[in-house]
């Protein structure tokens, strides 16, 4: 016979008072998820990635909100409802991005409104019961370990976990969380989290919970739902994803920075980031000829050049076309593309194997922040950034940005910038050129014809006049000594407009870019 002591009742409330606690810090945790995953979707889908992210957020924490103030009228069974929030945060903020992208797959093409009202009603929904969560911990706490808590001690105790459950979150999400288990299996794995929650506060406190049979079988129920949906969540991505591009994919992974798909056609080959068209492989030697030619021939022969972008390795391949380049720079903030581009047989050939060429040296970092520190100067400068439609990347379209492109810019060099559509974003096309000349540099803008995406803009900067070259590399398909003097004509519709000078303190081209890009969506 063991001679062990059993354990104190002190002993059991500390134990359960930790587990508690613990428990704060998962249901913030899961909170959180909840809400990133809400917004990353909806940019995902929806585009206009800052309009999303702010009114979820604000969405989000209104129902926080009013969740904490209906947990107010909780005046009996406090275990049982926390319990039933638990299971139904788990049930629906768990499945939430996998019904999203199931329903945004059934819906036909444009029809974006019965899909948003879907959206703000699960975030309504979920954001309501994460709200109320929180109020009835706290109660919990005081109701059964009021000897050990006033009030000042267990405020600072739940929300010490909860704020340290939201910091982990916030940093797992893009850099491991949506990497490597996507969006929906993310919301199922925290959603299982929300469940688990449920199970040790039965455990803990069933003396006081009436119909601990029934909510034992509902436990039970809402983790076996989610396993299933856990399961099946590749099938599901698949399904969806096959659906919304109309094309078999061939390649598709999260990285910390966008959601990479490839797809193949009988057309050719595509890549989308965030769902937004790259280029199609049966025309962009129309859009990366334009891009690159111009600045490259009317230099004459050219040493160093930086691409700043274009990961894909097509702008690289149009560099070296020419003899008297000696090292190029690629700038591309996501490693997955540029290590994509150069590995993959498939895709290394659209790029003419460009990304294993000697003379490149590739650099995955932000390029606003690389640039700043620089002190070396090229030749030309070749900025190939998507379109600007959040902060982030509006930033590389500022007057600040342009300035350390010009420090950076050799006496005779020439940078180049792919600047959207001028006749679908009239506006923000003539914005971008007012930014390069807000900063001392000529401005010399034109325009091509790319069929997957229409009238594309671009826009050469120098310190000296542009001066139409008379040669091009050989075996060009589009550009040409004939070619380029037309793409300087702008007609009517795609001519200049007043157009404020775009700035990293207000920022006014992404707003425009939304507004004018909006219409047409």
């Amino acid at each position: 016979m063991s001679d062990a002591a059993p354990p104190t009742a002190a002993a059991r409330v500390s134990a359960a008072e930790v587990l508690l606690l613990v428990s704060v810090f998962f249901i913030a945790a899961c909170g959180l998820v909840y809400e990133l995953a809400a917004g990353a979707l909806a940019s995902y889908l929806l585009g206009d990635s800052v309009l999303q992210f702010s009114t979820i957020i604000g969405v989000y924490l209104f129902a926080m909100g009013l969740g904490s103030w209906l947990s107010r009228f909780v005046e009996r069974q406090l275990v049982g409802v926390f319990l039933q929030v638990e299971l139904l945060v788990g049930v629906i903020g768990g499945l939430m991005p996998a019904a999203l992208f199931a329903v945004h797959s059934l819906l036909p093409p444009g029809a974006a409104t019965p899909f948003r009202v879907l959206l703000y009603a699960l975030v309504l929904l979920v954001g309501t019961l994460v709200g109320l969560e929180i109020p009835l911990v706290m109660r919990i706490l005081k109701r059964h370990f009021s000897a050990r808590y006033g009030l000042k001690d267990l405020v600072s105790q739940v929300l010490t976990f909860d704020y340290l459950g939201a910091l982990l979150v916030a940093l797992a999400f893009p850099l491991v969380l949506v990497p490597h288990l996507g969006l929906v299996r993310t919301g199922v794995v925290f959603g299982l989290l929300n469940v688990a929650v449920a199970v040790w506060a039965l455990w803990l406190f069933r003396a006081d919970v009436r119909a601990r049979g029934a909510m034992g079988a509902a436990c039970a129920l809402s983790a076996g739902l989610l396993l299933a949906a856990l399961l099946g969540a590749e099938r599901l991505t698949t399904w969806a994803e096959d659906r919304f591009y109309g094309e078999d994919i061939v390649f598709k992974q999260s990285s910390a920075y966008q959601r990479i798909v490839v797809t193949e056609g009988a057309g050719g080959t595509r890549l989308f980031l965030n769902g937004n068209l790259q280029f199609h492989s049966r025309d962009e030697y129309r859009y990366h000829e334009a891009l690159v030619q111009p600045a490259m021939a009317a230099h004459g022969a050219p040493k160093r050049v930086l691409v700043l972008g274009g990961g894909d390795g097509m702008a690289v391949r149009e560099v070296l076309k020419y003899a008297s380049v000696e090292q190029v720079t690629l700038v591309e903030l996501d490693p997955l593309m540029t290590t994509l581009f150069r590995d993959n047989a498939k895709l290394a050939a659209l790029n003419g194997q460009a990304l294993s060429s000697p003379k490149l040296r590739v650099i995955n970092t932000d390029a606003f922040g690389w640039l700043e520190q620089q002190t070396e100067t090229f030749d030309i400068i070749i900025i190939d950034f998507p379109d600007p439609s959040n902060f982030a990347l509006g930033k590389l379209y500022t007057a600040s940005f342009y300035e350390f492109v010009d420090q950076r810019l050799s006496a005779g060099g020439y940078a180049v910038v792919q600047s959207t559509s001028p006749l679908i974003a009239r506006r923000s096309f003539w914005t971008v050129v007012a930014t390069l000349e807000s900063v001392g540099l000529t401005a010399t803008p034109y325009h091509a014809h790319v069929p997957s995406f229409g009238e594309w803009g671009f826009i050469l900067a120098s310190r000296r006049p542009f001066r139409l070259p008379t040669q091009f590399p050989p075996g060009l398909r589009f550009m040409s000594a004939q070619t380029l003097p037309t793409l300087l004509d702008f007609p009517p519709d795609m001519a200049r407009v007043p157009s404020e000078v775009n700035r990293l303190s207000n920022q006014v081209l992404v707003q425009t870019f939304e507004e004018e890009w909006g219409a047409v969506h």
